[in-house]
């Protein structure tokens, strides 16, 4: 049953490292039943665990799209899936050969989000707000995101933002390097607690970049 998860097996870390050594549609083929089974169906299991709270996901597929890519390689080497709370806002979690990765932030936003996010870090209310809780969060989780090597046009370089209002995206997350737990239920805490950690900045970025 979807609902029924029990944790991500070493099986699904030996995917991904293998899938980088032989990025080909005959090495998926024969191996698309270990995706199935110790990738996808571990993942639908745990997102269905947390929809409730969150929301639903959306798993994203394996393929890559390579139309406009020198890399033709035909396979992401890792699996990620997205909770949305805005439209470019929200959760994710990726599993991939290093082990897992949990995080939030705003990411792909179009110029008109991208505007009110740095309307917002510009206010004098809302700005200090997003600021304290990305300070908040600094200690133990990784903040990035594409930035500006500049400040933004309207923008004074000396700005007491000015770091938040380069960014064009923003991300905060934990990765979590072959943990002893991605293979138990424990794995399921781990992503929702912290979710739960990171919902002050995800609410943040819902209501400030629509």
């Amino acid at each position: 049953m979807l609902n029924e998860f029990t944790g991500f097996p070493v099986a699904a870390l030996d995917f991904y490292e293998d899938l980088e050594a032989d990025n080909s549609k005959q090495f998926w083929t024969s191996n698309k039943h270990i995706y199935e089974n110790a990738v996808k169906g571990p993942m639908v299991a745990m997102l269905s665990c947390l929809e409730a709270e969150f929301g639903p996901a959306k798993l994203f597929r394996p393929n890559r799209d390579v139309r406009f890519s020198r890399d033709k390689a035909p396979y992401k080497t890792h699996q990620g899936a997205y909770v949305g709370s805005g439209q470019s806002a929200g959760w994710y979690v990726q599993i991939d050969a290093a082990g897992i990765f949990i995080g939030a932030g705003f990411y792909g936003g179009s110029t008109t989000e991208i505007t009110a996010y740095r309307r917002a870090v510009d206010d004098e209310t809302t700005g200090p707000e997003l600021e304290t809780i990305v300070d908040s969060l600094r200690a133990d989780y990784e903040i990035g995101g594409e930035q500006l090597k500049t400040h933004p046009r309207g923008f004074a370089p000396d700005h007491p933002r000015i770091t938040l209002l380069r960014h064009k995206s923003i991300t905060v997350g934990q990765r979590h390097v072959s943990p002893e737990w991605l293979s138990t239920p424990e794995a399921l805490d781990r992503v929702r607690g912290t979710w739960r950690e990171l919902r002050p900045l995800v609410e943040w970025l819902t209501r400030n970049t629509a």
